[in-house]
């Protein structure tokens, strides 16, 4: 069964069917989210509230369209929700945690210069590199066309790597 499948027949009234979405999409939406965020408990909220979110809103999804970008589309509305509530801008990032191991340094490194990226930038990064969606389902889910998605993939790689280098020097 496709992921359009089963959610034609979650909109249809055959709420089990969300468990086997839930099942296909917790791990990349929890990941979504902690490249936008470094908390994995509020990763986990924020993964459960785009699956409520899914359930309330059922009724929207449209015949032949792709699940896979309206979930990440209701991912990036949940996100900017949560943004709202806790009041807190875009471009404040909060403290990573010290480690001793050069190989987590290094992750922490490329996870605050990703944060430190305009969101535009940050989002085509993340569904693109991280989320593996295409650049066909980002034009469709962030309303650009795929040549402009392919600018922003391309510089923003060239600034995340321009970012990650200043991290790295002492």
């Amino acid at each position: 069964m496709t992921d359009e499948q089963a959610m034609l027949a979650v909109k249809e009234g055959d709420l089990d069917k969300a468990a086997v979405l839930y099942e296909r999409y917790k791990k990349a939406l929890l990941n979504f989210f902690l490249y936008r965020q470094n908390s994995r408990e509020t990763a986990r909220d924020l993964t459960q509230q785009v699956f409520l979110r899914l359930l309330r809103y059922r009724h929207t999804f449209r015949e032949g369209a792709s699940f896979r970008t309206w979930v990440h589309e209701i991912a990036r509305n949940v996100f900017h929700d949560h943004l709202k509530t806790i009041r807190v801008q875009t471009d404040i990032i909060p403290d990573l945690p010290e480690t001793d191991d050069p190989a987590d340094d290094r992750h922490e490194q490329l996870h605050f210069a990703l944060q430190q990226l305009p969101e535009g930038y940050r989002d085509v990064l993340v569904l693109s590199r991280f989320q593996n969606m295409s650049y066909e389902e980002i034009g469709e889910l962030l309303g650009l066309s795929v040549a402009n998605v392919k600018v922003r993939a391309f510089r923003g790689l060239q600034k995340l790597r321009d970012l990650y280098f200043q991290l790295d020097r002492p």
